[in-house]
């Protein structure tokens, strides 16, 4: 039997598709992670929205300082008086007669609380709500940051994926037009190329639906940071993943419950129900209030008891006191109110803390697991290559038949997508655990920015990652081959005859059996 010709290696399919694609889409300035960061802060709508109702809660907390602070109004009016005056005893009993007169003031007025233990609970209650609002922004930010980074890691996944798939065409392509020549020389039989077209078909159908999933996924960046055909840069090769430090998730979670915005934000709350309490029990308590004020009258016509025009300046100091006796057991009742609102606000602190350490252990199990699996996928692709490589030597000296060619090559790009996958996930968990959390911030961010690769022109889709060594291929001037197609054998169809059932033997005639 003649030798089976010799296959084209596989990193010349990856080159090819890696020229293909520098070919076929134009250069593209792409964008690192801060980059569209920073466009998504001016533009992403849900962000946008907390800093306006961050801007209304700090105008609303501003407002609790006006019951502290002095009152002044400015007042005046003129009046016009017409009376029609009846004498109904003593001289002149039963005349009448008309008087009208102008009555003309201003005056100025101010008042001053003293003491008002509800106004001064309104004001507490006011700097605690702008601690309240400063927490829900950072939480809007830690969200930002979030989102912006998985729709990031996202597009370079589906671009992985594409390449991926597309350099297994290349490589299915190949095997099917070296099945398609072992068959026309009669070397190997027709289920070769049967099951390399089979494969073949798949792998197009993989491509389509990739190049639809990178689609959808670049138009959710760009509807986040409101920059249409924005380009992430891919990570940088080799790939360095950053660790989370410390290694002890019992740090991790102490770390939570002090700085986490939400537990922050629910302390800040059970202090505001405090206050409240306080409020309704200063129902109870006296009022004091300065007074202060300069009014001018003045009756040019004079009044309804004199005919001279006069005109009056009265200056007015004083305090008004103020202590309420009953209220119809309103200010009980509010005080009741108020406690089991308080005890309220205690339960949800408490749930938030539960809430926040569960969060921040799975991230950090998550983080660990994830860093696990890519070094364990590192060693599945290794052995992944090394499988197909001995499956592509037994298929070129005939203990191997083509479809062990196919099924290795199959898991090896699968292997490199979960590889691609896992290390995308690993740079994001660094990102959910800070946030689990509530440390993260924009430094954070600049640390997974560093994992990429230098900014600059790289192309729409990145290039496949090469089996070899993991890293990408470089670009050569190749010709993408013909990729041919097998048109369907007629074979003839398989309708042997029903087998024939053979005749039982007549059973022997035991003649003169023994007597026992």
């Amino acid at each position: 039997m003649p030798p089976r010709p010799r296959l084209s290696p596989l990193s010349a399919a990856l080159a090819t598709t890696f020229a293909a694609l520098l070919a076929s889409p134009a250069l593209t300035q792409a964008q690192t992670l801060n980059e569209l960061y920073e466009s998504a802060r001016g533009f992403d709508a849900t962000y946008q929205g907390a800093r306006a109702q961050y801007d209304a809660n700090i105008a609303r907390a501003a407002q609790a300082k006006a019951g502290i602070l002095p009152s002044v109004g400015l007042t005046a009016g003129v009046t016009r008086s017409d009376l029609d005056i009846d004498t109904l005893t003593g001289t002149g009993r039963g005349s009448s007669a008309s008087r009208d007169f102008n009555t003309q003031n201003v005056g100025i007025n101010a008042t001053q609380p003293l003491y008002r233990p509800a106004n001064w609970a309104t004001y507490e209650q006011g700097k605690r709500q702008a601690e309240i609002a400063q927490a829900v922004l950072t939480i809007a930010e830690q969200d930002l940051i979030v989102r912006v980074s998985q729709a990031y890691f996202d597009v370079l996944a589906s671009q992985d994926s594409l390449a991926l798939v597309r350099a297994q065409k290349v490589a299915v392509a190949e095997q099917l037009a070296s099945a398609k020549r072992n068959f026309e020389v009669g070397t190997s039989t027709i289920t070769d190329s049967r099951e390399a077209q089979a494969r073949y078909d798949l792998v197009i159908a993989q491509e389509i639906a990739a190049e639809n999933d990178l689609q959808v996924k670049k138009v959710v960046l760009d509807q986040l940071v409101g920059r249409p055909g924005s380009v992430p840069v891919p990570l940088a090769v080799p790939v360095v993943l950053p660790t989370a430090t410390p290694a002890d998730i019992n740090a991790w979670v102490s770390q939570a419950d002090e700085a986490h915005p939400a537990i922050r934000q629910a302390r800040l709350g059970l202090d505001v129900a405090g206050l409240e309490v306080d409020k309704a029990k200063a129902g109870h308590k006296p009022t004091l209030d300065a007074n202060l004020g300069y009014n001018v009258t003045r009756n040019p016509t004079g009044t309804s008891t004199s005919t001279v025009g006069t005109r009056v300046n009265a200056a007015t100091v004083g305090v008004t006191f103020n202590l309420p006796l009953f209220a119809g057991f309103a200010t009980e009742n509010r005080i009741k109110e108020t406690l089991a609102l308080e005890d309220q606000s205690r339960s949800v602190l408490e749930g938030t803390r539960r809430s926040v350490a569960q969060a921040t252990r799975a991230a950090y199990l998550g983080l660990v697991s994830g860093a696990g699996q890519v070094k364990a996928l590192e060693a599945a692709e290794a052995s992944s290559q090394s499988a197909l490589d001995a499956n592509r030597l037994g298929y070129q000296v005939g203990v191997r038949i083509n479809i062990d060619v196919l099924n290795s090559q199959s898991q090896l790009y699968q292997t490199k997508r979960d590889l691609a996958q896992a290390r995308y996930n690993v740079l994001l968990g660094n990102l959910k655990l800070r946030q689990a959390n509530g440390t993260l911030t924009v430094d954070d961010m600049n640390a997974i920015n560093a994992t990429l690769a230098s900014s600059g022109s790289v192309p729409a889709v990145p290039p496949a990652i090469g089996p070899d060594r993991g890293t990408t291929t470089p670009a050569v001037p190749v010709t993408p081959p013909s990729i041919p197609v097998v048109p369907p054998v007629q074979t003839p169809q398989f309708n042997p005859p029903a087998p024939t059932m053979p005749t039982a033997p007549v059973p022997p005639v035991i003649v003169n059996p023994p007597v026992r």
